[in-house]
């Protein structure tokens, strides 16, 4: 018999279903294969740092069999987490992906750029937002509530850590994820940002009212 999809913490063994969830979802939350030569960039930049660094804040759906198909991953402290990125994750990939020329020159270079300037996460406009969240669920799993269970989980862990309030950056052209972030209390914070992207934020409380 197939059990019930589940929401579960992280573990090791779940990171080539996290690798495929961040790849299948990364362009506009959509499949970024077609357009990236090296789509890997994109979970050595959004993924894999936060579940190496700091796996007790990372949360899967898993299928009801074991296989994640969506997650939710992030940091409780920005600022520290850029600092680690940069000691201790970068040196890790860093010959995976070279740092770029400026300005980049292809998708996978925009990327590569992030990936090497962490400190790119620090913004002094978010200091009262001081954590930060990524979530992605693979589009067969999507528009179930799956998304909103991933969210109060995360929203738990962080409160019950006693941190605050939390803050994403996402695409604007990701209309469906807009859309999503609104019903989940997210709300825009002024803040200095490229045009084709926009930062959200909201505090911890009353997860369960989600």
């Amino acid at each position: 018999m197939t059990e019930s999809p589940v929401i579960r913490p992280y573990r090791p063994e779940d990171r080539p279903a996290l690798d495929e969830i961040c790849v299948r979802t990364a362009h506009n939350g959509q499949d970024s294969r077609p357009f990236y030569a090296d789509p890997s960039v994109f979970t050595d930049t959004f993924a894999a740092p936060y579940v190496h660094l700091e796996p007790e804040l990372a949360f899967v759906l898993d299928d009801g069999a074991g296989r994640a198909v969506g997650y939710i991953l992030g940091t409780a402290d920005t600022v520290r987490f850029a600092e680690r990125f940069r000691t201790e994750w970068l040196p890790l990939v860093a010959d995976r992906h070279p740092e770029p020329s400026v300005p980049p020159r292809t998708p996978d270079e925009s990327i590569a750029w992030l990936l090497h300037h962490p400190e790119r996460m620090v913004v002094p406009e978010l200091a009262a937002w001081p954590a930060h969240l990524h979530i992605d669920v693979l589009p067969a799993w999507q528009g179930c509530g799956h998304g909103r269970e991933l969210m109060r989980t995360f929203l738990t862990a962080l409160r019950d850590r006693g941190v605050p309030s939390v803050h994403l950056v996402m695409a604007v052209a990701n209309k469906p994820a807009r859309a999503f972030y609104d019903r989940m209390g997210f709300e825009e914070i002024a803040a200095p940002m490229d045009d084709s992207v926009v930062c959200l934020g909201r505090t911890t409380g009353h997860p369960d009212r989600l």
